[in-house]
């Protein structure tokens, strides 16, 4: 710490790692951005232009060198998240990881035991679980508003079409672990209870590029779940729909029902010759801005505080446990048990 403030360094200047840095850089009480760090120069320059700072690495292994850096945000694509994360464990750096948390759960496992051995905070970027109408919910859900829970459903519909680097599943885990991993976590979140069993059917509806070269990818999946205390669930993911980005939960109890989610970019309704008409979200970008300050707001205290993070790194586990038999799912078109 410097003057009382955590010192952050955020790996990955692309969209999601510049809303960490902003955040950082201006909005988080305790903290502040130190440098960034990204191997394609450029991007590094310009990030560090923009947040005010002059340090920037182009190897995260520099940055655990710097003992002047508590903690790092790691905002790189999920291969190389065991890596990173267990570096910066040994190294005694504070990690906020974003989501999804590794491949595997044997890479789960080992970012979870480098962080405990180091004695360091470990949080996984579900950052739904920050928002304002989440956490509303979840009060509701808690308080017993609706009674037991019964079904969970969560939604979300991704208006761009993959990059070319999803289209490889080995590499990605595709759109289970890329956009349907914060409806799982919310899954596990509303229901108390972690997954069991899943069934899942998927295809490839608007990538054509990627046909040939990856017959088993898809952008439309669809994932019945069973948990542990045997509520039920239900996944509805897709990407490059066009129309906006939707993200919605659906909460059944045995006598209620709450539903969450934002569609609306504006509470503005036109009426016209032409119709009825209210602009929607475009991106996650514009609805989630608020939820990620306090998921790295909450990041910072749990250090400050020596506390237990929100999302802890069992739950970035269960998630991807549950991305990996949904993907064995789909390729065997059969119910799989975790």
């Amino acid at each position: 710490m410097k003057n009382g403030k955590i010192r952050v360094c955020v790996i990955g200047s692309g969209r999601a790692g510049m809303i960490h840095a902003r955040n950082f850089a201006r909005s988080v009480p305790y903290a502040e951005i130190a440098a960034m760090a990204d191997p394609v120069e450029d991007a590094a320059k310009a990030a560090v232009k923009e947040l005010g700072i002059d340090k920037y690495f182009l190897n995260y292994k520099d940055v655990l060198k710097d003992e002047s850096i508590d903690a790092v945000v790691v905002v790189t694509p999920t291969v190389f998240h065991e890596e990173i994360v267990t570096a910066a464990a040994a190294a005694g750096k504070h990690v906020l990881c974003e989501k999804p948390m590794a491949m595997n759960e044997n890479e789960c496992s080992n970012m979870i035991k480098a962080c405990k051995e180091a004695k360091v905070k470990l949080q996984i970027g579900f950052m739904r679980r920050f928002d304002e109408s989440f956490r509303h919910a979840k009060e509701r859900i808690d308080s017993g508003e609706i009674g037991d829970v019964v079904c969970v459903k969560s939604v979300t519909h991704g208006p761009s079409v993959p990059r070319p680097w999803m289209y490889d599943i080995k590499k990605s885990n595709g759109p289970l672990a890329e956009v349907s991993s914060h409806d799982i976590d919310a899954l596990h979140w509303y229901s108390g209870s972690y997954i069991k069993e899943v069934y899942s059917i998927a295809g490839n509806y608007r990538c054509p590029d990627a046909v040939k070269e990856f017959p088993d990818f898809y952008d439309n999946i669809l994932m019945n779940v069973r948990f542990k205390n045997n509520m039920q669930g239900l996944v509805d993911g897709a990407q490059g729909v066009q129309y906006g980005y939707d993200s919605r939960v659906e909460i059944v109890g045995t006598h209620g029902i709450i539903f969450v989610g934002k569609t609306n970019n504006y509470s503005v309704m036109t009426c016209s010759p032409n119709g009825m008409s209210t602009p929607f979200v475009k991106s996650w970008q514009n609805l989630f801005l608020d939820a990620y300050k306090l998921e790295d707001q909450k990041f910072i205290e749990s250090i400050l505080d020596d506390s237990t993070p929100e999302v802890t790194g069992t739950d970035g586990l269960e998630a991807v446990k549950v991305v990996n038999a949904g993907n064995t799912s789909i390729i065997e078109k059969r119910p799989v048990s975790l």
